[in-house]
């Protein structure tokens, strides 16, 4: 199922405005749940889990940054 442009730039506000907050805290809580390691492996853990929880949505955010592909184009110049 192919998302429309639309569809796929409001997924992507509410992955990142409620999503990556939520992960964010959920991430913290496992990494306390563990004795606390040192700096370099903690921030390394981060790190990894930063880029982990975009993965499965790269699909939203694709183009999203870019002038919707079916707007109709102005063959005015502006």
């Amino acid at each position: 199922m192919k998302l429309t442009y639309k569809a796929r730039r409001r997924w992507s506000l509410v992955l990142l405005l409620i999503g990556l907050p939520l992960y964010i805290v959920v991430a913290v809580t496992m990494v306390n749940l563990m004795e606390r390691p040192p700096f370099w492996l903690e921030l390394l853990i981060y790190v990894v889990l930063g880029f982990l929880w975009m993965l499965p949505f790269r699909f939203v955010f694709v183009g999203v940054g870019k002038p919707d592909p079916d707007a109709a184009q102005d063959h005015s110049g502006k």
